[in-house]
This record gives C-alpha cells, structure tokens and sequence, in this order.
C-alpha cells in the first residue's frame, strides 16, 4: 500500500513529466479545428460551435472547411498552405456568420499549424479590435528600446528597459523577466508593476513552480497567453482522433488550456490573465518574460507577436552584452591556455608545464585547488583533498562519468563523501584524458543566503480525504530567507570551455609523445638488437684468443717446470685464474644481454615448477652448506619458465653463498596484491648495509672482494633485468647481521612481447607524476 508520503512523492513525479499538451481541452475565448489534408475535412472540433457558429459539433464534423466558411476565403487559405511555411498566413483574418444570429458576421484571426501527426490545426481568436500596429510605430518603439539599451552598461538595466517596453505596450498590472539557473531553479532580474502589489524582484523560486514539461512547451511555443484564468476549458470532440485513436498534440496551439495545477497556481498568486514570452539562448530555454494581470485580459494576436518580437530583439541585445561581459575574462582564460599549452610542449613531462610556471592550472579555471593525475600519481597545486580522499574520489569519477567534462558547484548532493572536504572541493571541474587519467579543479565552500518567494522545500501543499493525497500548489510567495551550505561558486561556461580546450590540448600532446616515444622505441630496439648481435659475436671471439692464452700457459708450465721457479710457477697461476675470470665475465655479459631476447613469449608458468628446476641446479651447494629451503604455495603465473627459473636459481645462490655461521635457512614466500604476485626469497645470512640496496642491482656492483665471495657482480643485475622484462619490480630489504630479504613482483595477466611495448610507451607518458 502506498503512503501519504510516498504518494505525494509520486504525485510530483507525474507533475514533472505529465504530458500536458495531449490534455484535449482549449481555452473558450477560441475555437479549434483538426483539418486532414488536403481536402481540408474536419475530423475533430472543440466543443463551442454551436455558441460561436450556431451549428452544433456533430453538424460541424466531417465537413469540409469550405462548408464552414465562405470558398472564397478557402482559396486564399489553400494558396497560403502551398507555402514552406505556415508563419507567412499567420494571422490571416477569416468571417463567418452565425447561422442562428442571422447575418451578421463575425471575424476571426486564424492560426495555422501542424500537429506532430502530420494534421493541420486552424485555430480562431475572435478579432475583437480592428486596430493593427502600424510597422513604423512598432519600428519606433523597437528602436528606442535598443537606443536605451545601448546606453546602458548593466544586465540588470537591460532586463528593465525589456519589463518597461512590455508593460507599455500590453498594458500588464506586472511584467517580470525571470531567468532559470543551471540548477532549474528560477530568479527574478527585473520587474515593472504597479505599485500597490507585493515585489517579487531578487526572488528566487523552485524548480517544481515550472515543471520540465511544461518548459519543453515554452521553448517550442515562444509565447503563451491566458486571457482569463477562471474560465472554464472546452473538450475537442471526439476526444481521440477518429483516424489515429490518439489524442492531439497541442505543442504548438495558441489555444491549449492552462493544466489545473498551473491555473490554481496563479489563482493562488492573485492572476486573473497572463502573457509569458519564452526567451532562448542557443535554441534553450534561457529565461520568460511573465506578464500578471489582476483580473481578465485579452491581447491580440498581433499585439502579442509585437512583443514576442520585441523580446526577441532586445533579448539579442542582452545575449550579445552577456558574451561581451564574458569577453574579457574569455580572452584571459584562452591566454592561460595558450601558456599552459607552451609550457607543457617544451617540458619533457607535460605534467611539469600545467603546475611549475605563472600562470598554471588554478588560473585556467578560477580554482583554489587542482590536481592532474596520471597512472598511480597525482600531482597537487593549492588546497586539494588528501591523497586517500582523492583516490576514492577518482574511483567514484572513473564509475559515475562518462562525458568529457564534469562539472558541480555542490559535489556532496552527488558524492556524499565530499563533505569531509567541503573546505577544499565543495565544487569540482574534471575532465578525463583517458580512462584512469584526470585533471581536477577545485573550489571551497561559500556560504550564502538566498531569497525564496516562498518555502522552496514546500512547492506543494498535500491534503489527505479517505486515503487518497491531493497535491495543491503552494500558496505563500512570502520571502523565505535559507542559508546554502556545501556548495562552492559556480563554474562559468567559458571556465568549461576552457577546460575542454585544455583536454584536446592534453590528448594531443600526449599522442604526439607517444609518437616520439614509438619512435625513438624502434631505434632503441634496433640500436639493442645490434648491440646483442655484437656482444654475442664478440664474447665469441674473445674467447678463442683467451682460450689461447690459458692453453700456452699451461703448455708453458707443463713443457718447461723443471726451469721455472716458484715465483714464475705463481706468475703463471695468476694469469690462468685471471682467464678464467674474464671467461666467466663475458659468459655472464652474454647471459645478460639475451635476458629479453629469451623472452619472446609469455605463457601460463607453474612458479613452483620453475623454483624446484633452479634448485636442482644448485642441489648440490644447497648439500655442501646443509641448507634448509621452505616454500608457501605458490601459483600460477604468466612468464617465461626459463627466466623465472634464472630468478629464482640467482636469488637461492646468493642467499646460500652470503650464509652467516649458521647453516642457510631460506624461505620463499607468495602474496596476492590487487594486480600483481609479490614474491619473496628470505634467508638468514650476513644481509647488508641498506645504503647499498640499490647498488647491489647495478651491473658488475659488488659490496666485497672476489677474496671474500666468489662471483662477477652480475647476478643481481640479470635478476633486475629479468623481473623488468615482466613489468615487475625488484628491491632488498636488510640490515647488516640480520640477513636479506629479497621482493619482486610478477603482474597478473601477461602480455606478448608488442604489446608489452606498447605499455612500456603508456607508462613513460602517464606514470611519471610526482606526488606534491
């Protein structure tokens, strides 16, 4: 069973979408005919003829419109239809008598339009004046309305000298110019009324006070009269369209009724008429010009055409003074942007060029805070969130938004989560320059007091009878004062624009680096393909020579002993160990540069496979130092078995080759973080200074003498190698005495060796923000 509350809930929702324009009911001041072309057949008619015409409804339907009204006049109508558009008739004056008064005639202005179904709908106002607008005097008047707006600086003014014109011209006890905020709320600019009734100048009213459908109507029918709120509406019939079985579209009919709601609405205002002429700023509903009478008005359709006009006219005016207010502080943001683009093409990090120079990222937008952010690293200008509110806030965007650019004055009614930070970002600007990448701007909370004509949070007043809720419009308009809170200043549409251009900007950057970056890629791999070609061919060719040496020298130890003495014995020994190092030396360089090589494809690789292969490579030092190896379980991972294999036989060696006094004891671990394996190798040796945990990665480092340990000092640097052709990483955690733990991660899901490149790419280009 559904509540008070959530009927009324309900009732509002319907309020919002109710299709008012398919109410099938006119005002009684008009008739209205459905015509089918092009025989011009009435196949429906409001319920008024017999009043208006003297023939009744069902006499009137089904005939042509030829029978209703003298051919004559038919023949112009028909010439008139033939024309692309129907606005070069509209009016055209139209007589007919009353069949029950005798012969007097009565005249008419007719309207032409076509309803959404493709009929023509002939609506007639009764011409109650002969009296037309003289386009000389109309043109003076027009004039000297512009005259006085160019004379003027202010928008406020502009929107007074319009409510001025119009209440000259129609005679109106109040004309208002209301404008609608982004939000849909409306505000009052200016108004002209008579001075006994109650201002409504500054006020602001609720977003429910003009439905959404109801301003979809006013910006497709620019101007809407009703002359006379407490007369009662006239059906159509039949009620449906005998060829459709719908009922009609009235969109565009001067005629339509007022909904029930809308004329207590303005009952509860104290409106007897009412003239509103819709004013649209790039084919939107910018604002209404809303002319109140106290009691009946009727307004010729000339005369309100006259006004529409003039609206429109001075309305441009208004639009042109608003883009040359904006001018200035446009011309300012395309200036930052056009620097900010300058800085960012000469920094070798783009990044660098938004937030290192004057102006920077908080000027292009009016910010008091921004941040740009990219892979996993934000960098941070002004007042921004902290980094663990802007990560989830970065999760909520990546979720939320689609569009190019998101923009809000009170984060909070969306991402209730901003209230922590309401100081900093009550409003925010974003735009996307990818999926996981963003630049963000920030504005603090302004507290601020708003004029209501009215309790915005009471747009109804609801009674209840036997269970069911009947929802009435308010009927206060009294000021009522409220304090916004969690909101920030507003952005500006050209600070949107600007933030648009920057991101175009960005994207184009980013692609030229990638670019660049593609390309100095392929010369890095053709430069390392024949840098690996020469090591291969020379490692090979020192080797004969080196072989040589050693076999002379041995055959020279062996052929002459009985002469050499001691020393030269010794001097011969120091030369064969020393081509033995440098043997070992190039097969280690050799094994280095094919690391990446070996790699070509990735595949599904037991990681427990892989270790048990490497320590049956060093079974038999794991036997001659009595160590002790344990193990987690271990998964299932994308790479290549025999580098993983390599990894894990130089980590296991080096452990048991830096043992302390004690036997070795060695563990490795297996952890899950969110996108990568973290494995670990921990032993118990003589571990190291932590001031060296870099070194010891470093090609041919070594931290001790080949006295001490045996070894070239390439172990650990295959190892780094290895890990990075995986897109891991690699690092040591230790202290002198108390032994080393080594980490390195493995991501999950592997790439093949081009697409691995192309990551390669990405990251230089997003992930070398630095955190501020």
């Amino acid at each position: 069973m559904v509540g008070p509350l959530q009927a009324q809930e309900l009732h509002l929702a319907y309020l919002e979408q109710a299709p008012i324009q398919f109410h099938n009911q006119i005002q009684p001041h008009g008739v209205l005919l459905v015509l089918s072309e092009p025989d011009l057949k009435i196949v429906q008619v409001t319920n008024n003829t017999l009043a208006v015409f003297g023939i009744t409804p069902e006499n009137v339907l089904q005939k042509t419109l030829d029978e209703l009204i003298d051919p004559f006049q038919v023949e112009r109508i028909r010439a008139g239809l033939a024309d692309s558009s129907l606005e070069l008739i509209n009016p055209i004056k139209i007589w007919t008598k009353n069949r029950q008064k005798g012969d007097d005639y009565l005249v008419f202005d007719g309207v032409f339009h076509r309803s959404s179904d493709g009929f023509l709908i002939l609506e007639l106002e009764p011409a109650l004046s002969q009296e037309s607008i003289p386009f000389l005097s109309f043109y003076h008047l027009a004039r000297a309305s512009i005259n006085q707006l160019e004379a003027n600086s202010s928008l406020q003014d502009f929107c007074q000298t319009i409510v001025q014109e119009v209440r000259q011209v129609t005679g109106f006890d109040r004309v208002m110019l209301y404008k609608f905020d982004r939000d849909g709320h409306g505000v009052v600019l200016a108004e002209e009324k008579l001075d006994h009734l109650e201002p409504y100048l500054g006020l602001h009213y609720p977003e429910s006070d003009i439905p959404k459908a109801a301003r979809k109507l006013f910006a497709s029918n620019w101007i809407r009269l009703i002359p006379d709120t407490h007369a009662e509406a006239i059906a159509l019939v039949p009620a449906q369209n005998p060829e459709t079985q719908r009922s009609l579209d009235l969109t565009f009919s001067i005629l339509r009724s007022a909904s029930p709601c809308h004329i207590e609405y303005l009952h509860n205002m104290g409106v007897g008429a009412s003239l509103t002429i819709s004013l649209m700023k790039d084919q939107k509903l910018w604002g209404l010009i809303a002319c109140h009478h106290q009691s009946p008005k009727y307004v010729s359709y000339e005369l309100r055409k006259a006004c529409e006009f003039l609206g429109r006219l001075i309305f441009a005016e208004i639009s042109a003074r608003e883009e040359t207010a904006d001018h200035d502080y446009r011309m300012k943001l395309t200036y930052v942007q056009s620097a900010l683009v300058d800085y960012m093409s000469q920094e070798e990090n783009f990044v660098d060029g938004l937030v290192k120079h004057n102006p920077n990222l908080l000027d292009l937008a009016g910010a008091q805070g921004a941040a740009v952010c990219f892979g996993n690293n934000c960098t941070l200008i002004g007042e921004t969130p902290k980094e663990e509110d802007l990560n989830f806030l970065l999760q909520w965007l990546r979720q939320q938004v689609q569009e190019e650019v998101f923009y809000t004055n009170s984060l909070s009614e969306l991402y209730p989560d901003a209230e922590r930070f309401k100081n900093v970002a009550s409003g925010l600007l974003a735009i996307p320059i990818s999926q996981r990448n963003y630049v963000l701007w920030f504005r603090p909370e302004v507290i601020q007091t708003v004029n209501w004509g009215g309790d915005p949070n009471q747009p109804f007043a609801a009674t209840q009878t036997e269970g069911t809720v009947h929802l009435s419009p308010r009927k206060s308009f009294e000021l009522w004062k409220e304090t916004v809170r969690l909101t920030s200043l507003p952005w500006h549409s050209v600070e949107v624009k600007a933030a648009l251009e920057l991101r175009k900007a960005i994207i184009n950057i980013v692609l030229r680096q990638a670019d660049e970056l593609a390309q100095l890629a392929q010369d890095l791999e053709r430069s390392n393909a024949e840098l690996k070609k020469f090591a291969y061919v020379a490692s090979h060719d020192l080797q004969e020579p080196l072989n040589q040496v050693a076999n002379y020298m041995q055959l020279l130890e062996l052929r002459y002993n009985d002469k050499l003495d001691e020393n030269a014995k010794e001097f011969i020994g120091f030369a064969v160990e020393g081509v033995s190092l440098m043997q070992t030396l190039i097969d280690d360089v050799l094994a280095y540069s094919k690391v990446d090589i070996q790699g070509v494809e990735f595949e599904l690789t037991e990681v427990e496979t892989a270790l048990d292969r490497a320590l049956a490579n060093v079974r038999g030092r794991i036997a001659a130092n009595n160590a002790v190896i344990t193990q987690d379980p271990l998964p299932t991972v994308m790479a290549d078995s025999t580098q993983l294999m390599q990894l894990f036989q130089n980590l296991v060696g080096n452990a048991i080759k830096f043992r302390s006094q004690n036997p070795p004891e060695i563990h490795i671990g297996a952890q899950r973080l969110e996108d990568a394996w973290l494995f670990s190798v921990k032993d118990n040796g003589i571990g190291l200074d932590p001031r060296f945990s870099d070194r010891i990665f470093v090609i041919f480092q070594r931290l001790h003498t080949r006295d001490e340990y045996a070894g070239t000092g390439m172990g650990l640097a295959i190892c780094k190698k290895i890990v990075e052709c995986h897109r891991g990483r690699i690092w040591v955690e230790s202290q002198l005495g108390q032994g080393a733990t080594f980490y390195f991660t493995i991501p999950v899901g592997g790439r093949d060796r081009e697409r691995r490149s192309g990551r390669k790419v990405q990251n230089h280009l997003f992930g070398r923000g630095q955190q501020s």
